[in-house]
C-alpha cells in the first residue's frame, strides 16, 4: 500500500468517529437542540463548550503529542505512557482543586453567577477527557484506528442517548406523575442537562480505560518527564492559540456585540448554528490531523519523507477545495438541518469554510517544526494568529453593521496568516517542495465555480441544484484532465 493511501485510510478511520459525531449532530442533535432551545439558551451552551475547549488544552498540556515524540520507539512506549499518565493524573487533581476554590468568583466572571453548577459540570467533563487523552494517543501510536474510532463513536452515541433521556424521557415521565422524575427534572435547568449528558458519556469512556490504568506499571521517569514537558510546553501555547483562534469568537461576541447580554447571546447562538454548517471542513481537517500527526513521526526517517509530505499537502488542498465547493453548492439543502429561527447567519458559512481550509493547510505546513524540534517557532506563529484574532474581533465585532461577520473575517485572517507563516518559515528551516501552484489552482477554481453559482440565486431551487450539480461536475472534470494521471500515480506509489 502506498504511504499516501495508508495515510488516507488512517485519516478516514480516525475521521469516522468525527464524521459520525457530526452526522449525529446534523441529523439528531443540531436540528433538535436548535429547535428546543431559544437563541440565547443555545448561545449559552455554545459559549460554555468554548470554555471547555480552551481549558482542555491546559488540562492535557499537549502531553499526547509529547507521547508521540518520546514513545514512538517500542522500548520507550510503556515508560512514556506511565510517566505521562502519572503527570496528567496529578495535574488534573491540582487544576480541579483550583477551580473549586474559586468557583463563585469564576462563575460571576463568566456571566453565570446563578448557575455555578454549569461550571462544575464542564470541569468534570474536561477532567475525565484529560484522563483518557493518553490512552487514545497510545491507540493512535500503536496503529489501531478502528478501536480508536469505535470508542469515539460509542462516546458520541452515549452522549446522544443521555441527552434524549434527560430532555425528552425524563420530562415525559415527570408529566405522567412519576414522583422521582418530578424530583429530578427542573424546567429551568434544561441547559444543564446537556452538560450532564456529556459528563455521563465521558465517565463511561473513563471506566472503559480504567483497566489500562490498573495494569500500567506505575513508573515515573523524571528525566523523560523533563524532556516531555520541555517538548510539550511550547505546544501548549500552540494548542491554546489554536482553540482561542477557533473558539474565542463566541465569548467575544457575548461581550463585544453592542446589545444587552441576552441579545448578544442570541446573536452568538445564530453565529454558532451557522458555523455548524461549515463544520464539515473543520471535520476534514481534524480527521486529517488525527491521521497525519503519528504518520509524520513514523515516517520521519524515510529517505523520501519530504516528497510524501508534499504529496500529502497537495491531496489535502484538492480534497478541501472539493469539500468547500460541495457544501456551498448545496447550502440550500443543508440549511434545513438547523432551526428556522437560527438561519440568519448563513452568510458567514463560506468565510468560515475558507478559514478552516487554511487551518488544514497550516496543519500540513506546520509539520516541519514538530519534526525539527523547533516547537518554539510554532508557538510564535500561533501567538501571531491570536493577536490577529483578538485585534480584528475587538475592532470589527462592536460595529453594528458588521457584528458576527467580524468574527468570521477574523478567523479567516488568522488561519490565512498561520498557514502562510508556517509555509515560509518551513522553506527556511525544513524545505518541503509543496506544489503550491497546483494547490492554489484547486481553491481558486472552487471559488470561481461558487461565484458562478451565485449568479443563479434567483432561480427556483430545483434548477439551482441542477446547475450546481453541473458546476461540481465541471470541477471534477477539470481536475481529472489536469492531474488525473499524477494523482493516480501518487495513490498507487509504494
Amino acid at each position: 500500500m502506498s504511504q499516501i493511501r495508508k495515510l488516507a485510510s488512517d485519516t478516514m478511520i480516525y475521521g469516522l468517529s468525527s464524521i459520525l459525531s457530526r452526522v449525529l449532530n446534523y441529523l439528531l442533535l443540531t436540528p433538535y437542540l436548535t429547535r428546543v432551545f431559544l437563541e440565547g439558551e443555545y448561545g449559552e451552551i455554545s459559549i460554555l463548550f468554548t470554555y471547555a475547549g480552551i481549558l482542555a488544552v491546559i488540562f492535557t498540556y499537549r502531553m499526547e503529542t509529547s507521547f508521540f515524540r518520546f514513545g514512538s520507539r517500542n522500548d520507550d512506549m510503556e515508560k512514556a505512557f506511565s510517566t505521562g499518565s502519572i503527570s496528567l493524573l496529578a495535574s488534573t487533581l491540582i487544576f480541579c482543586a483550583l477551580v473549586l476554590l474559586s468557583l463563585q468568583p469564576l462563575s460571576a466572571w463568566l456571566n453565570y453567577p446563578d448557575h455555578p453548577e454549569y461550571i462544575l459540570l464542564v470541569l468534570g467533563i474536561i477532567a475525565m477527557d484529560a484522563l483518557t487523552a493518553l490512552p487514545f494517543a497510545k491507540l493512535r501510536l500503536e496503529g489501531r484506528p478502528l478501536l480508536f474510532a469505535g470508542l469515539k463513536t460509542a462516546q458520541i452515541l452515549l452522549n446522544v442517548l443521555f441527552i434524549f433521556l434527560l430532555l425528552e424521557v425524563l420530562p415525559g415521565l415527570a408529566r405522567s406523575g412519576y414522583s422521582w422524575a418530578v424530583y429530578l427534572f427542573d424546567e429551568d435547568l434544561r441547559v444543564g442537562y446537556v452538560f450532564w449528558a456529556n459528563l455521563l458519556a465521558s465517565a463511561c469512556l473513563l471506566l472503559f480505560f480504567l483497566p489500562k490504568y490498573l495494569r500500567m506499571r506505575w513508573v515515573f521517569d523524571r528525566p523523560m518527564w523533563r524532556q516531555m514537558i520541555g517538548y510539550a510546553l511550547p505546544l501548549v501555547i500552540v494548542g491554546l492559540a489554536a482553540v482561542v483562534n477557533q473558539l474565542i469568537s463566541l465569548p467575544l461576541l457575548e461581550n463585544l456585540l453592542p446589545g444587552t447580554l441576552e441579545e448578544n447571546r442570541a446573536q452568538t447562538g445564530i453565529f454558532s448554528a451557522a458555523s455548524k454548517l461549515a463544520i464539515l471542513m473543520n471535520l476534514f481537517t481534524q480527521a486529517f490531523n488525527y491521521g497525519a500527526e503519528p504518520f509524520f513521526f513514523r515516517h520521519a526517517a524515510s529517505s523520501d519523507s519530504r516528497e510524501i509530505y508534499a504529496q500529502t499537502g497537495q491531496a489535502f488542498a484538492l480534497t478541501g477545495s472539493l469539500v468547500f465547493l460541495g457544501i456551498m453548492l448545496y447550502i440550500d439543502i443543508l440549511q434545513y438541518f438547523i432551526g428556522a429561527h437560527l438561519r440568519g447567519g448563513l452568510g458567514v458559512v463560506p468565510i468560515l469554510l475558507i478559514a478552516y481550509y487554511f487551518l488544514g493547510l497550516y496543519y500540513n505546513f506546520s509539520v516541519w517544526y514538530k519534526l525539527a524540534d523547533r516547537t518554539t517557532m510554532g508557538a510564535l506563529i500561533s501567538l501571531g494568529g491570536v493577536m490577529i484574532t483578538l485585534a480584528l474581533n475587538f475592532w470589527l465585532v462592536p460595529i453594528p453593521s458588521i457584528g458576527y461577520y467580524g468574527a468570521a473575517w477574523a478567523s479567516l485572517a488568522c488561519f490565512g496568516f498561520m498557514a502562510i507563516a508556517s509555509y515560509w518559515t518551513g522553506r527556511i528551516y525544513f524545505p518541503i517542495a509543496y506544489p503550491i501552484g497546483r494547490m492554489v489552482l484547486y481553491i481558486v477554481l472552487a471559488l470561481g465555480l461558487f461565484g458562478v453559482s451565485t449568479l443563479f440565486g434567483a432561480w427556483p431551487l430545483r434548477l439551482r441544484l441542477l446547475v450546481n450539480t453541473g458546476l461540481l461536475g465541471v470541477f471534477v472534470f477539470v481536475i481529472y484532465r489536469l492531474d488525473g494521471r499524477a494523482l493516480r500515480a501518487m495513490v498507487s506509489r509504494k
